[in-house]
C-alpha cells in the first residue's frame, strides 16, 4: 500500500488523527506551520499546545458527558488522553494537565512513530487531489490564506468568531492570609485532594466595586470586519458582567460549596478561583477569567481582587480568532467536504468546542479516512455515544420544529460550536430510572443524577459495542 494520509494541522485534533491512522497501519504526512509561521496565541512550536486553558474538564464518566467522552477516547486508545493522564495536575473532579509536559509528550510520540512524517510548512490553499485523502485540522487559528481558500470553496461568508484567554498568576505572589485551598464541596478528583483550587473571597462591597471596574475598563476594540459572535461557553469576563450584575456570582465567581477558612462564620459574597496550571504548582490560571481587557487594565483591575493585590502575572489574557465551518451544510456524515470527497475536516474547525471534543473528532476523521485507504468498511458511532452525539451535532446541527411537528431546516443556518453534553444525546428509557431502595419519592437532585448515570452507562456500553463491531467487520474483510 502506497497511499498516504495527509493531515494539515498539528493541534490536538491533528495529532490525535495522525496517531489513530498510524496505529491502523496507514502512512501519515502531517503538515504543521508552527516552526515556520507562528500564531497570535501559541507560544511554542510543540504539537498539541494548549492555548486557552490547561483543563480537559470533568473526568467523571458516570454523571458528566465530558467524562463519558474521556472514557470513550481511552477505549479508542487516544494519544491525547494517554498523555493527559500521564501529565495530570490536581484539579478537583476535573482532569487538568501540565501544559508543557503534555505537549512535549504528544510531540515526542508523534515524531517517534514510524508511520508518521512531520513537515514544518504552511499550507496556503486546499490540498490538491494528487495528495489523496487529507484531513484539515487547523483548528481555531487557521491561517488566513487557508481560511480564505476554504471560504471560496464552500461559499461561506464568514468563518470566524472570537475566543478569549485567561490570565496566569505566579503562585508565590498570592496572599494566603486571605486566600485558601478548597475544591467546591470538597470534591476529590483524579490526582486531587479536595483542596485543588485557590479561592479568593469577596464581600458585597468588593464585588460591586470589581463589577464597576470591569464594566468601565478599557477593552480591545474590534475592527468593523471583526463583528462576529462569541461562543457562550467561553465569554470574556467583562462580557458576562455586561449581562447583569449578578451574572458572575452565579457563574465563575459563585460562592456555593466553599467555606472561607479565615472566616468560616461569614459566607463569601463571591469567590475568584485559581486552578493549578503546571506540574510544579508554580503557576495558577484564573478560572473563567478569559478577557478582552487591555493589558494595563487587566493588571489594575485584577489586582483589586482580595489575595491578588500583589499578584505577578506570568501571562495576561488576550484574544484569538476562532474559525469554524457551517458543517451541517458542508460536511457529510463522515466529515468529508461535499464536492471534495478527498478532503475531511476534524477538530474545532468543524464546529465542536473544547480540547477533548476537538481530539475526539480527530479520532473519528482518522478512522474514517484510514478505513477508506485500507479498503475497509466503517460505520459511524451510534448517536447514543458521546462521540456519536457530537458527530451528529456537527453534521446535522440544531433543527427547530414548527407547530405541526415538522423540522425547520432554515434553523441550521444559525449553527454554533458546541461542547459535548447530555442534551445532544437521544432520550433515555425512563423505565430504567430506579429510586433508591426504600424511597417512594425522589429527593433533591437524585432523579437528575440517576438520569445522567443511565445516559453514561448506555453510552459506554454502545461505544464498546461499536468498537468491537468495527474490529469484527474489518477482520472479516
Amino acid at each position: 500500500m502506497t497511499q498516504k494520509l495527509h493531515i494539515i494541522g498539528g493541534g490536538l485534533a491533528g495529532s490525535e488523527a495522525a496517531w489513530q491512522a498510524a496505529e491502523m497501519g496507514v502512512k501519515v504526512v502531517m503538515h504543521e506551520m508552527r516552526g515556520v509561521r507562528g500564531t497570535d496565541a501559541h507560544q511554542t512550536d510543540h504539537l498539541a499546545e494548549l492555548v486557552c486553558s490547561n483543563s480537559f474538564r470533568s473526568d467523571d464518566a458516570e454523571t458528566n458527558a465530558v467524562g463519558v467522552l474521556h472514557a470513550e477516547m481511552r477505549l479508542a486508545d487516544s494519544l491525547i488522553m494517554r498523555c493527559g493522564d500521564k501529565h495530570q495536575v490536581p484539579a478537583g473532579s476535573a482532569l487538568a494537565v501540565d501544559r508543557d509536559g503534555f505537549s512535549a509528550a504528544v510531540t515526542q510520540e508523534i515524531h517517534n512513530h514510524p508511520n508518521i512524517e512531520v513537515i514544518r510548512e504552511e499550507v496556503t490553499g486546499l490540498p490538491p487531489k494528487e495528495w489523496g485523502p487529507t484531513i484539515i485540522a487547523t483548528g481555531p487559528l487557521t491561517a488566513p490564506s487557508l481560511a480564505e481558500e476554504i471560504a471560496k470553496a464552500t461559499g461561506a461568508d464568514s468563518l470566524a468568531f472570537f475566543d478569549a484567554i485567561a490570565p496566569i498568576v505566579h503562585f508565590e505572589s498570592i496572599d494566603f492570609k486571605k486566600a485558601w485551598f478548597q475544591s467546591r464541596y470538597d470534591k476529590v478528583g483524579p490526582g486531587g485532594t479536595g483542596k485543588d483550587y485557590i479561592n479568593c473571597p469577596m464581600n458585597e462591597e468588593q464585588y460591586n466595586a470589581f463589577m464597576d471596574a470591569l464594566l468601565e475598563g478599557e477593552k480591545v476594540e474590534f475592527k468593523q470586519w471583526e463583528n462576529v459572535p462569541y461562543f457562550d461557553g467561553c465569554l470574556p469576563i467583562e462580557v458576562m458582567a455586561e449581562r447583569g450584575r449578578e451574572t458572575l456570582r452565579h457563574g465563575p465567581m459563585k460562592p456555593m460549596g466553599l467555606t472561607n477558612e479565615h472566616d468560616p462564620e461569614n459566607k463569601p459574597y463571591a469567590v475568584v478561583q485559581l486552578r493549578q496550571d503546571n506540574a510544579l504548582g508554580t503557576l495558577y490560571n484564573m478560572v473563567g477569567f478569559q478577557t478582552k481587557l487591555k493589558y494595563g487594565e487587566q493588571t489594575r483591575i485584577f489586582k483589586t481582587i482580595p489575595a491578588l493585590e500583589n499578584a505577578e502575572f506570568a501571562r495576561l489574557g488576550g484574544l484569538h480568532r476562532n474559525t469554524y465551518l457551517n458543517s451541517p451544510q458542508l460536511l457529510d456524515e463522515k466529515l468529508s467536504l461535499k464536492g471534495y470527497n478527498h478532503i475531511r475536516f476534524a477538530g474545532q474547525i468543524t464546529g465542536c468546542e473544547g480540547y477533548i471534543e476537538s481530539a475526539s473528532i480527530g479520532i473519528l476523521a482518522a478512522r474514517f479516512a484510514a478505513s477508506e485507504i485500507l479498503g475497509k468498511s466503517i460505520e459511524i458511532p451510534p448517536i447514543t455515544t458521546a462521540m456519536g452525539a457530537l458527530l451528529h451535532h456537527i453534521t446535522t446541527g440544531h433543527v427547530s420544529y414548527d407547530e405541526d411537528g415538522t423540522s425547520n431546516e432554515k434553523n441550521r443556518r444559525s449553527f454554533q460550536p458546541m461542547n459535548v453534553n447530555f442534551g445532544l444525546f437521544p432520550p433515555i428509557d425512563k423505565t430504567q430510572l430506579k429510586k433508591p431502595e426504600g424511597q417512594k419519592r425522589w429527593r433533591g437532585k437524585e432523579k437528575q443524577t440517576a438520569k445522567k448515570r443511565v445516559y453514561s452507562a448506555r453510552a459506554l456500553e454502545h461505544f464498546k459495542q461499536w468498537l468491537d463491531g468495527q474490529e469484527t467487520l474489518q477482520a472479516a474483510e
